[in-house]
């Protein structure tokens, strides 16, 4: 029989209240509270070799570059979309008309261009983790030649001369990207 709350004023009648109890579930618990809660401050690792490496995980970069491109894409062509649905306002559209068309039009555009910034994210980890398994050293040609791969198979169904340009464009902006990142790091004291 479930425990039913009784207002303190009726009467237990054949039942004796001094033989029930309410149920706390630590009260069998001899451990001060806060030792059931100190947590190690430095990160576990499951095999050994993962302590060692400074760098992410390929799961890690897979997820945190595919994760990185979506919202800046999605960010990006949402306010793009956002100006397009405002030119597209036409004179004669209700309040309702003009709020419609200017949330279609930020969020068809803000899909597209986070689809295809995550797919770039995507391929960019899978490349430079892979070259960095390949070989086994992790440093600024890894990223580079993961930006020249990413752009040359983003664009490879587009031909082989817009694969390559493509390619080229990646690799170029990566390695700015790798330069102003270490400048950064030598310069600004953080």
């Amino acid at each position: 029989m479930a425990y039913q709350p009784r207002a303190p004023n009726q009467s237990s009648g054949d039942e004796n209240d001094s033989t029930r109890r309410l149920y706390n579930p630590y009260q069998d618990l001899q451990v001060p509270m806060q030792t059931l809660y100190k947590l190690p401050t430095s990160p576990e690792y499951l095999f050994p070799e993962e302590s060692r490496a400074q760098r992410r995980s390929w799961g890690e970069n897979l997820t945190y570059y595919t994760g990185i491109g979506y919202l800046a894409g999605a960010s990006a062509g949402a306010a793009k979309g956002f100006v397009s649905g405002v030119k597209s306002i036409e004179s004669t559209d209700t309040l309702k008309l003009k709020i419609n068309r200017v949330l279609n039009g930020s969020g068809h555009t803000g899909r597209q261009i986070g689809n295809r910034c995550g797919v770039i994210g995507l391929l960019y980890a899978g490349l430079e983790s892979g070259m960095v398994a390949f070989r086994d050293t992790d440093d600024v040609i890894n990223s580079v030649v993961a930006g020249l791969g990413t752009g040359a198979l983003y664009k490879a169904a587009a031909g082989p001369r817009s694969a390559a340009v493509a390619g080229a464009i990646g690799g170029v902006l990566v390695g700015l990207a790798v330069t102003g990142k270490q400048a950064l790091k030598r310069y600004v004291p953080i």
